[in-house]
C-alpha cells in the first residue's frame, strides 16, 4: 500500500503569494554590489583596448617611417645617422626620431626610430629597430662577401 500525503489547502496559498521582503532586499543588495563592480570591469577593458589601439598605430607609425628610410638607403643615396620629423596616422599627428649605429658584431647598421604619443593623459614612447647592410644592393640583406676557401 502506498501513501500519498494530499496537500494542505493553505500550502496551495502559501506557494503562490510570490517573494517575501527578506528575498527582494537580498536580491538588492547582491545587485547593489555586483553591478558596480561589473561597471567598473567593464570601464577597464574599455580604457585598455583604447590603449591598445593607440600602440597599434604609433607602431604602424614607425614601421611607415623605418620603410621609408631603407627605401632611400635602397635608392644609393647616404642615409643620416639621426633625423625627425611627424606623421599622421588616423587624424592623429605623431612626432618621431631616427637614430642609426653600427652594429659591433658586423658590417650591419642598426636603425631604430622612436614615436612618442600622449594616451590616456600619459606619454609614451614606442620604438622599432632593424638591422641593414649598407653596402647591399637590397636593404635587408647581407652583402655579397667572398671568402677564400683553402
Amino acid at each position: 500500500m502506498k501513501f500519498f500525503p494530499r496537500p494542505r489547502p493553505d500550502d496551495r496559498r502559501r506557494a503562490s503569494r510570490g517573494f517575501t521582503l527578506v528575498e527582494v532586499l537580498a536580491a538588492l543588495l547582491m545587485m547593489a554590489i555586483i553591478v558596480p563592480i561589473a561597471l567598473q570591469g567593464m570601464g577597464v577593458v574599455s580604457r585598455a583596448a583604447g590603449l591598445g589601439a593607440q600602440k597599434v598605430a604609433v607602431m604602424r607609425v614607425a614601421e611607415r617611417v623605418l620603410n621609408e628610410q631603407l627605401a632611400v638607403v635602397a635608392s644609393g643615396q647616404s642615409i643620416p645617422t639621426s633625423g625627425s620629423g611627424t606623421e599622421v596616422e588616423g587624424g592623429i599627428s605623431y612626432r618621431w626620431t631616427m637614430q642609426t649605429a653600427p652594429w659591433p658584431q658586423d658590417t650591419m647598421t642598426q636603425m631604430t626610430v622612436k614615436v612618442d604619443c600622449v594616451a590616456q593623459g600619459r606619454a609614451y614612447e614606442m620604438s622599432l629597430s632593424s638591422l641593414y647592410d649598407p653596402g647591399a644592393d637590397t636593404p635587408g640583406t647581407a652583402a655579397a662577401s667572398t671568402t677564400p676557401t683553402p
